[in-house]
């Protein structure tokens, strides 16, 4: 995809973040992108910022609901007549020792870090097999190296790891591109976080949306599957 002006991307939880990072470099890029989260409000003011002239969409979608995604892929369609690159974002993080966690925690993060990357490569599947696109999820290096309090999370990427890979050797065959990424510390509100100057150690999310890119330009017969990625120097405590 060394051209990308005019390409289509999805992006889901694209309303801050990592999505929203990775939704900047992408239109910087000269792509046309759809992002979706599950408030539409929240969502438009989003894509607001980041310039709705004909190159943004915003879209409500609740990615452990399959129907939803199911409907964001259409509009996507019916807007642009194609989608060329899909990233599935949206998570969430409830971190708490194994016998303290909640059963709604547990199953928010199964339906939607788990179920949703499913739903959403369900969804878009045969629009990228008609553009031999890319379909790429947002892992985290937690999908490899586990950690106290961190059973449910840990669970779930470490499953969206494993899709990933197996989802890569189900699809190239139709020259889809498959990946999954995996950040290590990243500055972004995620599991109530607040961002701020202490943080500037870590990965930004403008520093994902250069690698996404990076991603996408490769030459059609290289496939990065999985990409570890991580602050390059350790937090100075």
């Amino acid at each position: 995809m060394k051209d990308l002006k005019n390409k289509v991307a999805y992006i889901t939880g694209g309303s801050k973040g990592i999505g929203f990072g990775v939704a900047q470099a992408l239109i910087n890029a000269g792509m046309r992108v759809a992002i979706s989260g599950r408030t539409l409000k929240t969502v438009k003011q989003a894509a607001e910022y980041l310039g709705n002239e004909g190159n943004v969409l915003a879209l409500e979608s609740n990615v452990a609901t399959h129907g939803d995604e199911k409907k964001a892929v259409q509009k996507i369609l019916d807007k642009w007549g194609q989608l060329d690159v899909v990233l599935a974002n949206a998570g969430v993080g409830h971190f708490a020792p194994v016998d303290e966690m909640s059963d709604e925690q547990w199953h928010q993060m199964i339906d939607t870090n788990l179920n949703g990357v499913f739903h959403t490569l369900k969804a878009s599947v045969e629009a990228l097999k008609k553009t031999k696109g890319y379909y790429m999820t947002l892992a985290s290096l937690a999908g490899t190296n586990f950690f106290a309090s961190g059973a449910g999370y840990n669970a779930t990427k470490f499953g969206v790891v494993g899709f990933t890979q197996a989802a890569m050797l189900d699809l190239r065959k139709y020259d889809i591109k498959v990946s999954t990424i995996m950040p290590g510390s990243v500055a972004t509100h995620f599991a109530g976080n607040e961002p701020s100057q202490k943080d500037a150690w870590k990965i930004q999310p403008e520093d994902i949306g250069e690698l996404v890119v990076d991603l996408l330009k490769m030459h059609p017969r290289t496939l990065p599957s999985k990409v570890e990625v991580r602050p390059s120097r350790p937090d100075k405590k």
